[in-house]
């Protein structure tokens, strides 16, 4: 049966503050060519192929800086923001990406897209995951080769899939540090398949991951670092047969914006594209 895709949301998961910027936080650096920032492009990108509703995941620093861009209404799409805050006296850090997509959840009616607006998701990606929404009951994961995901300079976290012969993923593991001079001493081949922080799930998923970051939370009662990964407990979804997904390959490489000078890859990327866009 066809859906009906005009009210699917897309989720923006952008409470950090980037501190490796400046404190500037990452979906605000300028990377498109006339100065765009990061995530005023997806979120054109998103409205322009499909998406009917627009959700950010805010934090205690960036709350009003979202507030004041995109207010409760961009170019005629509703927009919501969920708050990820901190308990200063017992964490020097929010509990995670698990944390931030169930803090969606109240704008959650059932499908629905998350990503990192820390990283760039191409337009391809982004209809690529709409697209798939009509005619599948499965959820689904953009992802693409470990090395073409690498930056040139410093270390990235990535979600490492594993899946079966027909492309479903049956195991997701979250690995730390990554780098283009460590891989190896990590256990990962440059074909490895990565995550590129774009994922279809739905309302079901998001009660069950809740139920997962309680547990979670009562697990590390006191500790002041540990994060719940996103990545992880889709895994755990995945093993306990709750979850079917789906791995899409990426139309086209992960561009993440982690380190200072990434941000100026991109932008030569975008320009250069639009470019050679315009002339054919």
């Amino acid at each position: 049966m066809k859906k009906d895709k005009k009210n699917i949301p897309i989720v923006f998961m952008v409470a950090g503050m980037s501190s490796r910027f400046g404190g500037i936080p990452k979906p605000f650096v300028q990377v498109g060519p006339n100065n765009e920032t990061l995530i005023e492009i997806m979120v054109d990108y998103s409205i322009k192929n499909g998406f009917g509703k627009i959700v950010f995941i805010v934090g205690d620093k960036t709350e009003n800086l979202f507030k004041s861009k995109f207010g409760v209404e961009y170019k005629g799409k509703p927009v919501f923001y969920a708050k990820q805050s901190i308990d200063a006296e017992t964490r020097d850090k929010p509990w995670g990406t698990c944390e931030a997509v169930v803090l969606a959840k109240d704008f959650i009616d059932d499908d629905f897209v998350v990503c990192n607006g820390d990283d760039f998701h191409s337009e391809e990606a982004i209809k690529m995951i709409f697209d798939f929404i009509s005619n599948n009951d499965v959820s689904a994961a953009v992802g693409g080769d470990l090395i073409e995901s690498l930056p040139d300079i410093g270390t990235v976290n990535r979600g490492v899939f594993f899946t079966d012969e027909k492309g479903y993923i049956n195991e997701i593991k979250e690995v730390i540090g990554i780098s283009k001079e460590n891989y190896k001493q990590h256990g990962l081949f440059e074909n490895n398949l990565v995550n590129h922080s774009i994922m279809l799930l739905n309302r079901k998923n998001l009660l069950i991951l809740e139920k997962y970051l309680v547990e979670f939370k009562l697990n590390h009662d006191g500790d002041r670092k540990s994060e719940c990964y996103l990545p992880v407990e889709l895994s755990r979804l995945i093993k306990s047969g709750n979850i079917i997904i789906k791995l899409l390959r990426a139309p086209e490489n992960l561009i993440g914006v982690t380190n200072p000078g990434d941000e100026l890859i991109l932008k030569k990327f975008l320009t250069e594209k639009l470019t050679t866009s315009s002339k054919s």
